[in-house]
């Protein structure tokens, strides 16, 4: 199998250093991948900061109509990306082929947005004597962009790193997921047909050695990352001086009121809790449920998760596939045994074969239970009841992590006492927090993270606003 290069400016590589990629469903080999050591690391950043003067000079028009090719060379790819997201990820295909109309529309939004990036005029004759004073604010491109992203999301979620970098003008260095390089590789030959800059993208598959050089490398004026808590703060502390974004982790709760309507609530979180096998940062993990419809939503809740099925990421109908390997899938079997010997009662599901764990309901889970208090990152969701709304809300906010949060209720003043107290980034009102919308602002609080993704906000998250005062006074009076 000959290994696959990585992308340096416009130049495909190869190095000596091979990782190999994985089905996560049977274990097979897919590819080989070339790696990239500190000296392919450096000729990035550097092609990224030669690239950056003709980044941030490339007139809205531009920057907007590469956006717009990139989108419909996606699209005319759609299936080839999809097959390569469920064959490294294990991504159920009827997901992954939602997950490349994603991305898709989020370098739609980018090509939108980059021929509208905001300013302003600024008053500043507010005194005596600054009468003809008039201030002008644009944004204006930071530099070069470390993008580090996940397994989870391999098309998409780089998509929300480069998509933004264009708009606005900033080359971008990607270190895609060590599970998951192809699709970003696949994306860097979409990239290059698209008359860029060289230098605009790179695509670098590393060590984490490596990876921990780009992080602290001066050249390089923006750390974007998304993965696990851990990971994101440590990567903060030795970033420097780098502005850093961090798109971290999650334990998404629910709350389901007595109004709501039990059957949709119960349907939402079974698909928020299990679609791709709850490997989402946003899947629906902690359901708080009144106690006078718990057991009817429970009911609800388990004749769905019945219906779910599991099995080959290829098969249409799956729902649930493999964890992203089998230690992954040990640690969720392993953490749903440790709750059921603490008291947890296990409604459904538990078991695992392989990379494969079944969809999993437990109930009576305590707050100190790795499946309530950590990121479970598998099918598990956990049922808890509760008499008082404030119960419920601070249950909720009983986390280290505060990134998405859903509540089922018709009463518009538990909605917004919801979006008042709870200590989230996003309030979810009759929907599950596994909600996105590509162009909304994405992020959250506590642990789950630092700034805003969604394209707009990235930009403005990416680019610099820069004042220019100008004195108007006629310099020919008096």
């Amino acid at each position: 199998m000959k290994p696959r290069p990585f992308l340096i400016g416009q130049e495909w590589r190869t190095t000596a250093a091979t990782a190999p990629v994985k089905n996560p469903f049977n274990g097979s080999r897919v590819a080989e991948v070339c790696l990239a050591g500190k000296a392919e690391a450096e000729e990035a950043v550097s092609a990224a900061i030669s690239a950056f003067p003709s980044m941030r000079r490339l007139p809205a028009h531009a920057r907007a109509g590469a956006l717009e090719k990139i989108a419909g060379l996606l699209a005319a790819r759609r299936e080839e990306f999809a097959r390569t997201i469920t064959t490294e990820a294990g991504k159920p295909i009827t997901d992954a082929r939602r997950e490349v109309g994603r991305a898709i529309q989020t370098f739609s939004v980018a090509s939108e947005e980059a021929k509208r990036i905001p300013g302003e005029i600024v008053p500043l004759d507010l005194t005596p004597g600054t009468d003809a004073y008039l201030g002008l604010v644009r944004r204006f491109p930071i530099g070069p962009v470390l993008g580090i992203t996940p397994f989870n999301f391999p098309l998409n979620l780089v998509a929300h790193k480069v998509a933004p970098c264009l708009a606005c003008g900033n080359p971008i260095v990607l270190k895609p997921a060590p599970q998951t390089p192809l699709t970003a590789l696949l994306l860097g030959e979409v990239v290059l047909e698209v008359g860029l800059p060289a230098g605009a993208l790179s695509v670098v598959p590393c060590d984490n050695t490596v990876a921990e050089h780009l992080v602290t490398h001066p050249g390089l004026k923006v750390l974007s990352f998304t993965g696990s808590a851990s990971v994101g703060w440590m990567l903060k502390a030795k970033s420097g001086k780098k502005r850093v974004l961090l798109e971290l982790g999650g334990n998404a709760g629910v709350i389901v009121e007595p109004d709501a309507d039990l059957g949709i609530a119960a349907q939402r979180c079974v698909t928020g809790g299990f679609a791709y096998a709850g490997q989402t940062c946003i899947a629906v993990q902690r359901i708080y449920v009144h106690e006078s419809v718990h057991d009817r939503f429970v009911a609800e809740l388990l004749a769905r998760v019945a219906q779910v099925k599991a099995g080959d990421p290829l098969e249409e109908a799956t729902v649930v596939g493999p964890l992203i390997d089998e230690a992954a899938a040990r640690r969720v079997e392993d953490w749903i045994a440790e709750a059921v010997a603490q008291g947890a009662k296990l409604l459904a599901g538990g078991k695992r074969s392989g990379p494969l764990v079944e969809a999993t309901v437990l109930a009576d889970v305590s707050p100190t239970m790795k499946v309530s208090c950590r990121e479970v990152f598998g099918p598990v969701v956990t049922v808890n009841r509760y008499q008082r709304f404030e119960e419920a809300i601070q249950s909720l906010n009983n986390s280290d992590y505060g990134l998405q949060a859903g509540l089922f209720s018709r009463d518009v003043d538990r909605i917004f006492t919801a979006y008042r107290e709870l200590d989230v980034g996003t309030v979810l009102a009759n929907e599950t927090p596994t909600f996105r919308a590509d162009h909304m602002p994405y992020g959250g609080v506590k642990d789950s993270g630092l700034g805003r993704e969604g394209v707009r906000y990235a930009i403005e998250e990416m680019t610099e606003p820069k004042l220019l005062v100008l004195n108007l006074k006629d310099s020919g009076s008096a």
